[in-house]
């Protein structure tokens, strides 16, 4: 059953990313063949990227659906739970495509849908290779569910978070090459050029941005504090100083710092996005990047 709906998930997802990528495709040549400029602005041009039809949305629909019952049957099979770095990738991306898909009901985020999808295509697959761990018996504990569910949601909307920092990178470094090439560039830059040109503006990508952030860092508040309610719980001790819990902290304080100080001095910019990056490395290496040395590399069980 569960092969039956890996395959159905990564078909879901790699159809629409295929049909979404050929659709831009085809709107770039119309543009061109019309004389339609190649190095106009990405604010200028929007929007090149066909909307979502109603068809597209439910089948994304049905996707995220799909892809929500297989993470579900291969987390918690027969009251046992299995897990490892794989698995949050893949509920990271699962997460980040459900958040464009309700989010594309108020922004024009079509431009998104290109680099998502296949992602999540990508990631809803990496636990046939990278099968994980089984938990110990507390995973039954609902103290211990809570936990684990808040946690992912706060890695899945900071993960989505990164991305939207990187394009925003890439664009303004696209805009400022233009400005100071203006007279003499006159060439396509190709599929990258194009597809930059058909994401959101900055401003709409810098407000969903700091949308993103602000509830991933609500909920890593509270991954942080069920943590802490639930090992005291389990061991008698609030905290374990271990890489996990040192990184969770560094990463909570980087974000805090990030929206304090975009609350004070409405800080943005380059600088900002970089802190953004940075403060999802830490949060990064506070799980999926241990996970990924211990179960990949030094071949040890983590929880």
């Amino acid at each position: 059953m569960d092969i039956v709906l890996y395959a159905f998930t990564a078909l879901l997802y790699g159809g629409l990313a295929v049909a979404g990528w050929r659709a831009h495709r085809h709107t770039a040549v119309e543009l061109a063949l019309a004389g339609v400029p190649a190095d106009i602005s990405p604010v200028e041009s929007k929007p090149k990227t066909p909307g979502m039809g109603a068809m597209t949305r439910a089948l994304l629909l049905l996707a995220l659906l799909v892809h929500g019952v297989l993470l579900h049957t291969t987390i918690f099979p027969q009251n046992a739970m299995i897990f490892g770095f794989a698995f949050v990738l893949s509920a990271m991306f699962w997460l980040g495509a459900g958040i464009y898909w309700i989010e594309s009901f108020f922004f024009p985020l079509d431009g998104l849908r290109l680099l998502v999808l296949p992602l999540a295509c990508i990631a809803s697959l990496m636990p046939l290779v990278f099968g994980g761990v089984r938990v110990l018996s507390y995973s039954a504990a609902p103290m211990f569910k809570l936990h684990f569910l808040i946690a992912n949601i706060a890695y899945g909307l900071f993960a989505i978070a990164a991305l939207h920092a990187i394009l925003m990178l890439m664009l303004e470094r696209r805009l400022q090459r233009m400005r100071g090439l203006a007279t003499r560039h006159t060439g396509n830059d190709g599929w990258l050029s194009s597809w930059l040109d058909a994401l959101p503006p900055l401003l709409t990508l810098e407000k969903l941005l700091f949308r993103l952030i602000s509830a991933g860092f609500v909920l890593l508040t509270l991954t942080l504090v069920s943590g802490i309610a639930f090992n005291e719980q389990l061991v008698d001790r609030a905290l374990r100083f271990d890489h996990k819990t040192v990184f969770a902290f560094l990463s909570w304080l980087m974000f805090g710092a990030l929206l304090t100080a975009r609350r004070i001095s409405g800080w943005r910019g380059r600088a900002a996005l970089r802190w953004v990056l940075a403060s999802f490395v830490a949060l990064l290496l506070a799980y999926v990047g241990s996970r990924f040395v211990f179960e990949v590399l030094l071949h040890r069980a983590v929880v």
